[in-house]
């Protein structure tokens, strides 16, 4: 059997290019005692896959030239010589920018069962994957949300964002959420449960706040930084909470990626809390988001927005939807 992969042929410049990639078609070794083949169906981009290849991101070596290029993916297991993974099993974990993978189940993996719930295997990488934990985590855990809370949400119709109004009014929360056009911001409040959504291309966001805002708001879940986030953090109500999710604006955006906040100051003035995380921190509690968002997209409360391309040639240009504000949803790519 052959696998086709992605290796990196270059760092990027800015923009990643298709040209920073090569496709390589390798002979799939025979399976050694301890592993198993998996046949990829679905491949995840997130922005932090762009540091993979210039610095690491902080979290993991920096990827070399001549590595296949590293992400999540979602498949199944076609072949087995593991002990805890059967031929069939659909798994989720780092399978890397290729058609198969050969797994050993060590912990570097981090593959997990996706549970049979008669949704799209897809979903195990959005809504019912790190994409759907981390919205679910960083809301309900670092934003503490309550009842009654005003929730201000940046970069609202991508993967993270496009959750969190729904999560929001499961709990009893008002949230109003930030897109680039107008076809996002409708979908934002005719699907995606947000009360309200603010298009920040094209209107005054400072005074679109204070009309939504009046009394301030309680969370802040920011995925962009920089001149949004100084925003918010001027219209933060006593004893706030601002999730620090993502600054996609500063990625790959020279002039704002060394952006200096103006009002950080509001933080300790109104009892504030500013707070990051890193989702693998709460491993040992993906099982039980996975269970109750599951039974809240069967009881129709909770509904999810996915944008897939098809073709792993494709992954580069995916990732690049990312940064220019292309996708609606979860961004994934269909490899078979």
């Amino acid at each position: 059997m052959k696998n086709n992969r992605l290796v990196l042929a270059a760092r990027p410049k800015n923009r990643v290019n298709i040209s920073d990639f090569k496709m390589e078609t390798v002979e799939i070794p025979p399976l050694q005692e301890g592993t198993f083949l998996i046949k990829v169906h679905y491949l995840s981009v997130a922005p932090v896959m762009k540091f993979y290849m210039l610095d690491g991101a902080g979290i993991e070596n920096i990827l070399e030239i001549g590595e296949v290029m590293r992400g999540r993916g979602v498949g199944e297991v076609i072949e087995s010589k593991h002990s805890d993974f059967k031929v069939g099993d659909i798994v989720q974990g780092k399978c890397g920018w290729q058609e198969y993978v050969v797994c050993d189940g060590s912990p570097y993996y981090m593959m997990y069962k996706v549970q049979q719930r008669g949704l799209s295997y897809s979903t195990a990488l959005g809504i019912l994957g790190m994409t759907g934990f981390t919205s679910y985590f960083g809301l309900y855990d670092v934003g503490e949300l309550k009842g009654g809370d005003a929730v201000l949400v940046s970069a609202a119709a991508g993967g993270v964002g496009s959750n969190l109004g729904q999560l929001a009014k499961i709990k009893g929360a008002r949230a109003i959420g930030l897109a680039s056009t107008d076809e996002k911001c409708k979908l934002l409040t005719e699907k995606l449960g947000y009360h309200a959504s603010i298009n920040y291309t094209t209107e005054d966001v400072s005074a679109r706040i204070d009309y939504y805002f009046p009394d301030g708001i309680d969370v802040y879940f920011d995925n962009v930084g920089a001149k949004v986030l100084d925003i918010a953090l001027s219209k933060l109500r006593r004893y706030a909470r601002v999730v620090c999710c993502g600054r996609i604006s500063q990625y790959d955006d020279v002039q704002n990626s060394d952006y200096n906040l103006t009002n950080w100051h509001k933080v300790g003035a109104n009892c504030a809390k500013m707070q990051g995380f890193f989702i693998y921190d709460y491993e040992r509690q993906f099982p039980k988001a996975e269970k109750e968002m599951a039974q809240w997209i069967k009881e129709g409360k909770l509904s999810f927005q996915e944008d897939i391309l098809e073709g792993l040639e494709n992954m580069p240009v995916a990732l690049n939807r990312l940064f220019e504000r292309k996708n609606i949803g979860k961004q994934l790519v269909k490899i078979s």
